[in-house]
């Protein structure tokens, strides 16, 4: 019974990982559940075992697209030392992780609310652990004694603009140069 379990579970995140791959490179919302479970050649019975909608599959296959770009960030963070690199590091992993996504795919799920919502939730969680990454430094008096609340609220700003494809539009960067501009600006910034 563990065996089958184990099995079962193993299909499943392999189907998550395909449902996250054909979304990303290719969006969302063109897609009927049919042409989804031609694309991952199996039934859609298959996929109403990972949720009961098509809305469900997109929501949960942005909450597993963003639980695995959080992983390799925090991976990313945890080989570094000192609080500027530190900062740098987990801002220039969000913009790889992200840069993996097509713009349709981007732009899919701003249109979604409740993809959205994940990626808002996803937008909060980085605002905070940035905020922190500056407590870090300005406790060790690597950054000045700045307010951590507002300039992670500034990152924070930023991540949605670039999300929206705002950022883009305006300054011509992709996603991974604006993450990297972002927090070249944010860690001289901050600096003592």
């Amino acid at each position: 019974m563990e065996q089958r379990s184990a099995f079962a579970t193993a299909r499943r995140t392999k189907l998550f990982d395909e449902l996250v791959e054909l979304f990303r490179t290719e969006g969302f919302a063109h897609l009927t559940l049919d042409a989804i479970a031609a694309r991952l050649k199996c039934s859609k019975s298959t996929l109403y075992t990972l949720a009961d909608s098509k809305e469900q599959l997109v929501t949960a296959a942005t909450v597993h697209f963003f639980k695995h770009a959080t992983e390799a960030v925090e991976a990313n963070v945890a080989a570094t030392t000192g609080p500027r690199e530190r900062i740098a590091a987990y801002l220039t992993a969000v913009g790889e992780a992200l840069s993996v996504a097509s713009i349709r795919f981007m732009t899919d799920l701003d249109a979604f609310a409740p993809a959205r919502a994940v990626y808002d939730r996803n937008t909060r969680i980085a605002a905070r652990r940035v905020q922190e990454l500056i407590d870090e430094g300005v406790s060790t008096g690597e950054f000045r004694g700045v307010h951590a609340a507002f300039a992670a609220d500034l990152a924070a700003t930023m991540m949605v603009r670039i999300q929206q494809g705002g950022l883009r539009a305006s300054t011509g960067l992709d996603d991974g140069e604006a993450y990297r501009e972002l927090a070249a600006v944010l860690t001289h910034g901050i600096s003592a």
